[in-house]
């Protein structure tokens, strides 16, 4: 990537899953050229929530040549969808995810929340100033996500300029509701220890605190004019909302 660089290309592109399009998109985020996604992971989350067509793979490659160009965040540590940390942070490091993601899940909230079982000793405080000690599962995302359906789990924008985040207390933690969401521009994790966790998918270890902060529009993304260029949920956003996740310049243009 830097040879391309050095060398004078006007965009990075990438074809593969979304842990390894966060690679690239992060060193086009550092010299502030076009990101090109080209969704050919098994899930590609961002493709779909960018506007790329995930079953046109070949069409995707024409942003090289005919692209629209808009800019959305990334955070500090780059990641594209979202940073997971408790259950499913345990989880992805496991030898068998890979070929059982649901199976290897289960099993591992059955051993963390287990009678024998211990969840991570991780602490926050949450957007109604109450700190939570007994976590399940804390998930912070490039942007929220949204919680109703039928698009659950899809980030109806990537322009919001703030973090998702959502949390799942662990079943004895006395808290009602048992979990919380929210959004905020930066967020803080403290951990006594180093915390497993998973960044778009891959598994990684993080020095606490963990500080997460969203830069806004850090990340030039450049999609096919033949593609969609929104995620499908943003038909759910209220009207007017709509400029949040169209194009913000037109094909060709910075």
């Amino acid at each position: 990537m830097h040879e391309a660089v050095g060398e004078g290309a006007d965009a990075l592109g990438m074809a593969g899953g979304d842990g390894s399009l966060a690679v690239v998109a992060a060193a086009a985020s550092v010299h502030d050229l076009p990101f090109i996604c080209v969704p050919a992971g098994t899930r590609n989350h961002f493709a779909l929530d960018v506007g790329v067509d995930r079953h046109d793979v070949v069409g995707a490659l024409d942003a090289f040549t005919d692209g629209v160009e808009r800019r959305i965040e990334v955070n500090g540590r780059a990641f594209l969808n979202n940073v997971s940390l408790g259950i499913y942070g345990e989880a992805v490091r496991q030898s068998a995810y890979r070929d059982a993601k649901v199976r290897t899940l289960v099993q591992t909230a059955e051993q963390m929340l287990g009678p024998s079982g211990r969840t991570p000793a991780l602490r926050l405080v949450d957007d109604e100033e109450r700190e939570r000690t007994r976590l399940a599962v804390v998930l912070v995302s490039n942007n929220a996500y949204a919680l109703g359906r039928p698009v659950i789990g899809r980030r109806p924008s990537l322009g919001s300029g703030r973090l998702g985040i959502l949390l799942l207390d662990a079943p004895d933690s006395g808290n009602f509701p048992p979990g919380r969401a929210w959004t905020a521009p930066d967020f803080d994790v403290f951990a006594p220890a180093p915390v497993h966790a998973g960044i778009d998918g891959e598994a990684v270890m993080l020095s606490a605190p963990l500080r997460f902060a969203i830069r806004p529009a850090a990340l030039r993304v450049r999609i096919s004019s033949r593609h969609p260029g929104a995620s499908p949920s943003a038909r759910l956003l209220p009207a007017g909302s709509l400029r949040d996740v169209l194009p913000a310049h037109p094909p060709g243009g910075v």
